[in-house]
This record gives C-alpha cells, structure tokens and sequence, in this order.
C-alpha cells in the first residue's frame, strides 16, 4: 500500500507541475495564482500548497530537473571532445535544451526579464541561489578541462564559470524572444562569444 500511496502523491505533484506550467505558458508566471493552477490540476489549493510551498517551487524544480540532467548529461560526453571550445558549446547547448524542454519559451522570457532586471521578488532570489548551484558545476567542468591541459593552469576557472554563466542569460533571452526561435543561429553566437572567452583578446 506504502508504494501505491507514493505513487499517487507523485502522480498528484507531476499534475500540479503540469498545470503549473500550462498556465504560466498561457497567461504569464505573475497572472497566475495558486487557485488557478488548483482548478487545472482538478485538486484543491490547500493540496497544491502541501505539494509546493508557492507557485515560484514550480517553476524552480523543473529549472533544478533540468540543470541536473543537463550536467548529468555533460559530464558523461565532455571528456570525449579533445577542443575545449567543442566542449564548451557542447555543455551551453544541453543546458540549453534541456531548459527548453522543462519550460516553453514564454516563461523563460518572463523569468528571464525578471532576473536580468533586477527584480527582487522572491523567484529571482531563489533563482540566484540555484544559478549559483549551476555556475558551480559548470567551474567544476571547466576543472576538468583545465586538469585534462585543455586551459590554462593559472586559469580562475570560477571567474570563468561567472562569465560564461552570466553571458549565456542574454543569450538565452535573444533566443526565447526571437519568433520562431532560430536555434541554429542561437548556437553559431554561443560559438562565436565563447571561441572568444576562450582565446582572450590581447595580442600574443
């Protein structure tokens, strides 16, 4: 019976997810109330409340699923490329598409408009704290490249980490608010900033 009742409490939170999402999609994250995302999800708001704490825990599990298997992802083909330019491309499109394919594009752009405006909200404050998680591991994958001899010994693989990290925000703004979305040229940019990171700018 344990397994059963486990079973339904997921079945109950990946409907509520679901909802969640749907309706954020349709009418915007900040129009949405919890009442709302009840009556999609056929449960009562108490119920969604015992699920999630708020409608923000919505949004930020599915961004921390799909941070996890992205890096999952990443980690287990990034020491398969030998250019670490490759490599870099390579993680910021996993990122990248699994992000796309835990939120549609509408909400990214509002979460996204949020954050880089420097709002305070509680989403953008918890949205930090799991960037940082994200920027941590991306520092931690650059430290395999740069223990592989792939960067720079002296290289501040953490700094470097911000940089990326932080530039990959506007670039995935761009794309989220171009209609239809132009992955391709998305990717080519991503190519072009990073091979440009990754070189530096001072003449050798």
């Amino acid at each position: 019976m344990s397994g059963l009742r486990e079973h339904q409490k997921a079945m109950r939170r990946k409907a509520i997810s679901e909802a969640g999402v749907a309706l954020f999609e349709r009418q915007g994250f900040d129009n949405t109330t919890i009442e709302q995302i009840a009556r999609e999800a056929g449960v009562s708001a108490p119920t969604v409340f015992k699920y999630f704490g708020s409608k923000q825990e919505i949004i930020l599990e599915m961004l921390q699923k799909a941070d996890e298997t992205a890096l999952q992802e990443a980690r287990a083909h990034m020491a398969e490329l030998d250019d670490p330019l490759d490599a870099l491309c390579y993680l910021e499109q996993v990122l990248v598409d699994h992000a796309l394919s835990m939120l549609p594009a509408p909400i990214w752009r509002e979460l996204l408009l949020h954050v880089l405006g420097g709002d305070q909200s509680e989403l953008p404050e918890k949205y930090k704290r799991l960037n940082e998680s994200l920027q941590h591991a991306i520092a931690s994958l650059l430290r395999d490249l740069q223990q592989r001899g792939k960067l720079r010994a002296d290289l501040d693989v953490e700094l470097a980490a911000f940089l990326l990290n932080d530039y990959s925000h506007l670039q995935i703004l761009r794309l989220v608010s171009s209609e239809p979305m132009d992955l391709e040229q998305h990717r080519r940019q991503v190519r072009q900033t990073s091979g440009l990171i990754l070189q530096g700018m001072i003449a050798r």
